[in-house]
């Protein structure tokens, strides 16, 4: 038998048939992932073709955040080529939201998932260079964003993310509010976004939110909570004097460990330092008790179709706060990003006039 008829008998051996059929598994495993998360993907501003691009090929053989930052990468080498600075800061701020996607993925390699964060951050820090160079880098021990809007805003939001966002996702949503007229703040807290990386998760969140406020000069601000944001925002709310309005996307009013999707489990306590953090902190995302001392204005946005295991979505919350109101959108799905202009535009208007209608205090 010939060397090259070896080879063929050798590439045929059971033992790399279970290896490609293991392979081949991986990668339906991760393209199953991408479809659930189209719509969030899409509702952050990734293009639905290239996303469907992206995760519809054999990209997603070298892994999740591999495939997603390559095509952040290749938006950063069409911002290099551009021929204007508005092009360039659009392909750079497209940049940050696919590699902040990287790091999003069930990837073991938590390494290449750090880079991806940093990548992010490094290319919104460029487009907003480019595109708003009035915007403002500001940071604190256990926070860091930009402030974008003009100086003399008549109010400033804070979008707070969730679980597993960050401030590279929520373009939609800082979008309404900056064409308001409203100064944002999109920040990173503890084991999010950037600093992911070099920190976890932490339940007493309206501290962070006192400093940041402190930072920002404010003596009152909105907040906008997306996800498990949703319940930093609301505790926040009931425990800091200075927030003037709030609203919750997603956001959940109880969790129940033992009836939580094994995946969600697992990325909590990845992201809080193990399963017995995990559960520690799970027991305490519960605004049963603090619904009541939310003493402003609240909406609580949900999706008809975001039924998660162990979740309570945010119905009996709006009934607890004194001035809580609901919008449920039935088609909505997590985030809603499926369902923008059921919520979006509204939502936005709600919190425009809770923070600037005469006589609000």
């Amino acid at each position: 038998m010939s060397r090259a008829a070896d080879a063929a008998v050798d590439a045929t051996s059971p033992e790399d048939a279970v290896s490609t059929e293991d392979a081949a598994a991986a990668v339906a495993a991760l393209a199953a992932l991408a479809e659930e998360r189209f719509s969030r993907a899409t509702g952050a501003g990734l293009d639905p073709h290239e996303y469907r691009y992206v995760t519809g090929g054999p990209a997603l053989a070298d892994g999740w955040a591999e495939a997603f930052a390559a095509a952040g990468r290749r938006h950063l080498a069409r911002a290099e080529g551009a021929a204007s600075a508005v092009s360039a800061g659009g392909h750079l701020q497209v940049a940050a939201r696919w590699f902040h996607f990287a790091t999003l993925g069930p990837d073991p390699r938590a390494r290449a998932q750090a880079r991806a964060a940093a990548e992010a951050d490094a290319a919104m820090g460029r487009a907003l260079a480019l595109l708003e160079p009035g915007a403002r880098r500001i940071e604190g021990p256990s926070f860091a964003g930009w402030l974008r809007g003009a100086a003399d805003a008549a109010a400033t939001v804070v979008v707070v993310p969730g679980l597993d966002s960050g401030k590279e996702e929520f373009h939609a949503v800082t979008r309404a509010l900056l064409d308001r007229g409203l100064a944002v703040f999109a920040m990173d807290g503890p084991g999010q976004g950037v600093l992911a990386p070099s920190s976890t998760l932490r339940p007493d969140y309206e501290r962070v939110l006192a400093g940041v406020i402190d930072a920002l000069g404010a003596d009152r601000v909105g907040l906008i909570g997306l996800s498990l944001g949703g319940w930093y925002a609301a505790r926040g709310a009931a425990l800091e004097p200075r927030v003037a309005a709030a609203v919750t996307v997603s956001g959940p009013l109880r969790l129940d460990w033992d009836g939580l999707p094994p995946v969600l489990r697992e990325l909590i306590a990845a992201r809080v330092g193990g399963t017995g953090a995990a559960h520690a902190f799970t027991g305490r995302v519960d605004l049963s008790g603090a619904a009541p001392d939310i003493a402003c204005p609240l909406l609580v946005v949900d999706g008809g179709r975001d039924v998660i295991p162990g979740v309570v979505n945010g119905a009996a919350l709006a009934a607890a706060a004194p001035r809580g109101e609901y919008l449920l959108v039935p088609h909505g799905e997590h985030l809603l990003g499926n369902a923008h202009p059921h919520w979006l535009a509204r939502t936005a208007d709600w919190l425009a006039a809770a923070l600037t209608a005469p006589g609000r205090s």
